[in-house]
């Protein structure tokens, strides 16, 4: 956070050549946990901003595309999701969104960073509109990959919402083969996975390592994207499958499970939309195809790529 430009801003490096500043009403929290930096701040295009690392992660203005667009693929690609984990998902935004589906009966949110989501129970009910209370929901604090290890009970849909793999960040290794290899391991046999994958615009190179390295994982992986604004940047996700195709999901399918479970209040997802989530212009195509590389643990990834 800096006045210099005689009005407080702040300042997110995308890349170390390209900046974007956004002017900020009143800095509302900034302190250091032991894994990252965290602060919420007020800005004036974007409304309340959860900001990790120098990085905005959710804002009042838009976090809905983001968090709709990560969860309801992988969700409706499981003909009944009734255990999901979540890995990270701090602000509760995720878990809002699987608790949308009236066929879950239990959602286990696990993020390293208990300060972080006691922030947000305090400070942030209006993203997470109480999911973070919700009596289907519980909280494990601990790294995500070692609740993978312990875990004695399988999964229907795990959903990878964690920060971007930053170096020295807390989060690098759950973009890696190892990883996802585990998250299959604990998927059941129709089991899904979705996974944020960093920006198409800006990291080309690392989304589609993502999607190539969740390929090596599970036997139909397909990327897909979304505009979110506050990002300025279209965003990558992934979804892992082990039996059904989210990208051959038909209109009917997806409206009809929507009906079925009571999925109501959704602001960008829908059933024609999905398909459309899937279909990239030629050169994302071709970097998806060509470009990318197996991440792993040895040989980690860090964005920008």
């Amino acid at each position: 956070m800096s006045r210099e430009a005689s009005f407080l801003h702040f300042v997110e490096h995308q890349t170390p050549n390209t900046w974007v500043m956004h002017r900020v009403r009143r800095v509302l929290y900034s302190g250091v946990t032991q894994y990252q930096r965290v602060e919420l701040i007020d800005t004036y295009d974007f409304g309340v901003c959860l900001v990790l690392d120098g990085k905005i992660q959710s804002s009042t203005a838009d976090e809905w595309v983001y968090h709709e667009a990560l969860v309801h693929p992988a969700m409706l690609t499981h003909p009944y999701p009734r255990r999901v984990a979540i890995i990270g998902g701090g602000e509760g935004a995720t878990a809002r969104e699987v608790l949308k589906h009236g066929c879950v009966e239990e959602v286990v949110m696990v993020d390293i960073d208990r300060e972080v989501v006691e922030l947000a129970k305090r400070k942030l009910r209006f993203m997470h509109r109480g999911a973070l209370d919700h009596p289907k929901l519980s909280l494990a604090f601990m790294d995500g990959r070692r609740f993978l290890e312990e875990a004695g009970r399988g999964f229907d849909v795990i959903v990878v919402d964690v920060t971007d793999p930053l170096a020295g960040g807390p989060s690098y290794l759950l973009f890696t083969k190892e990883f996802y290899d585990l998250a299959f391991k604990r998927l059941g046999e129709e089991g899904v996975l979705a996974t944020q994958a960093t920006s198409t615009v800006y990291s080309i190179a690392c989304f589609a390592s993502i999607a190539k390295t969740v390929a090596s994982s599970f036997p139909i992986a397909r990327a897909y994207r979304a505009w979110v604004p506050s990002y300025l940047s279209e965003w990558g996700f992934v979804v892992g499958s082990k039996l059904h195709d989210p990208a051959k999901l038909s209109v009917k399918t997806i409206a009809k499970r929507l009906r079925e479970r009571g999925v109501k209040a959704l602001k960008f997802y829908t059933a024609r939309l999905h398909r459309q989530l899937f279909a990239h212009p030629k050169h994302l195509e071709r970097a998806l195809k060509e470009g990318g590389r197996l991440i792993r643990d040895d040989q980690p990834i860090y964005m920008p790529a």
